[in-house]
């Protein structure tokens, strides 16, 4: 990245007006262009990681393009907040691939190479990345001061039926290499567990909760670190481009673009050319017509890490072939917050057996005691691809919506009270699966499968994302290093 782009790009972006600029697809020629060594579209926990893992371990000059006016505020900051241990997740091959001595970059080409030749076991990248993201989160969070906690979790089964699922649980999650696991009686739960009910529990004490801001924060900070130069200009694009530590990369460094859109691009054979707008553009766009784009940017690498509209965004790139973009799905999950008690009824996190979808309302807790129950799972049908490009979702938690929520919940809790439940927050769910349709993998494309040069899409990024994105940044940097 030429070291005055950045100043070019705000400038562009200042000069812009607040409405709208439609347009005939000739004038492109007009807009200015600007090269870049790398961009990661999203700063969501995935998209930082990734842009992080380019900068210090690549060396690469990052540019990282969010939408919103800061990072971290779509399905990054609304979630359960836990790290996973691998369990739910299934992998076949993960028995094998965790006995590698370590996760190098050998792990992860190796792994590569499984997708390139249409190996598919099922979830096998859910598996690998969350073990091993739990791994890098914890190392992570000890070395650098991270409020997070190791609590445990108990999966139960309530009822006769869910015994099987529960036994299933356990083998999958010794095949993915999850340390610790312990089957136990009912009595033997609730002792650990007075407020619970339950027939068998399955017991994670590699299981645990993170403050997923504060971990984000982190990267950013340690990530971009000494020379801060803030642009700013109210309700318009800004600026925050940091360097490294001296020690460190000094020729190395990153720049965040906030309220600053990807609207499209086009792949000519050579790069791929994406058009920028301003955040605020889009408040009288269509979504349909063509918008002029502020800059035309030209990087060599690209990571689409949209999260709910890297699909819609994929399919806007012209000369990117639509039929290797997976259908969307979305789901919403509320949370409701445990009210009217004095202390938590709760040490661990407690979750029931799966449900189509989801984890099942299960218990979370955050670092100062707080109880939440969620997410449910409420499957949101025609949505269209402006909607999801444009993040149009409904975030609203409707109070009556606890009625769904309390015979859930009393199946391990029987105790809990009317009335005791209040509306927390919403969360949606990028899926690449619909209902009753089984789980989906994460997908990661590169160029072996859409055939463009330096690419790399992130689709289907949905729990465990959070615990993953250390490790999905380890292979998507391991795959952009050949």
């Amino acid at each position: 990245m030429k070291p005055d782009t950045p100043t070019k790009i705000f400038r562009a972006l200042l000069a812009a007006g607040r409405k709208a600029r439609l347009f005939s697809t000739e004038q492109y020629k007009s807009v200015p262009t600007e090269t870049a060594d790398a961009v990661v579209i999203g700063a969501g926990v995935v998209g930082i990681a990734v842009a992080r893992e380019l900068a210090m371990k690549l060396g690469r000059e990052v540019l990282v393009i969010e939408s919103a006016p800061t990072f971290g505020t779509g399905s990054s900051s609304r979630n359960s907040e836990v790290i996973h241990a691998g369990i739910i997740t299934l992998a076949i091959l993960s028995r094998i691939l965790l006995k590698l001595p370590q996760f190098t970059v050998n792990y992860w080409q190796f792994l590569g190479t499984l997708i390139a030749r249409n190996v598919d076991p099922k979830l096998l990248l859910q598996a690998a990345f969350c073990v091993r993201g739990r791994q890098l989160m914890y190392k992570y969070c000890e070395e650098h001061d991270i409020p997070h906690k190791q609590i445990g979790k108990l999966i139960v089964a309530t009822g006769s039926s869910e015994i099987p699922k529960l036994d299933l649980l356990m083998t999958r999650g010794i095949e993915n290499g999850v340390e610790g696991l312990r089957m136990m009686e009912g009595q033997e739960a609730t002792r650990m567990e007075p407020e619970l009910q339950c027939l068998k529990a399955l017991l994670s004490p590699a299981s645990g909760i993170v403050d997923s801001h504060s971990f984000m924060l982190s990267l950013l900070v340690l990530f971009l670190s000494y020379y801060v130069k803030v642009f700013i200009k109210r309700g318009k694009a800004n600026f925050l481009s940091m360097g490294l530590h001296e020690g460190g990369a000094p020729e190395h460094g990153a720049i965040f673009s906030y309220n600053t859109t990807v609207t499209g691009g086009k792949y000519d054979g050579d790069r791929v050319r994406l058009y920028i707008s301003e955040s605020q553009a889009r408040r009288t766009w269509d979504g349909k017509s063509p918008l002029k784009p502020d800059v035309i940017l030209s990087p060599r690498i690209l990571v689409n890490s949209a999260g709910l509209g890297a699909l819609s965004l994929s399919k806007r790139i012209h000369g990117l072939d639509n039929g290797i973009i997976p259908r969307p799905y979305f789901a919403r999950g509320c949370y409701f917050t445990l009210s009217n008690v004095r202390s938590p009824p709760f040490q661990h996190l407690i979750y029931p057996i799966p449900e189509d979808g989801g984890l099942g309302v299960h218990v979370t807790l955050d670092l100062n005691g707080q109880v939440r129950f969620g997410p449910d799972v409420e499957w949101i049908d025609g949505v269209d691809d402006i909607s999801s490009f444009l993040n149009l979702f409904d975030y609203s938690v409707p109070g009556d919506r606890a009625n769904r929520f309390y015979p859930e919940i009393r199946k391990y809790y029987p105790y809990l009270k009317d009335g005791s439940l209040e509306p927390g927050y919403a969360g949606i769910r990028p899926k690449l699966s619909g209902a009753k349709q089984g789980p989906t993998d994460f997908v990661v494309q590169g160029e072996e499968i859409h055939g463009i040069p330096g690419l790399i899409n992130l689709f289907g990024i949905e729990s465990p994302g959070l615990t993953s994105s250390l490790a999905i940044a380890e292979h998507v940097a391991a795959r952009l290093s050949r």
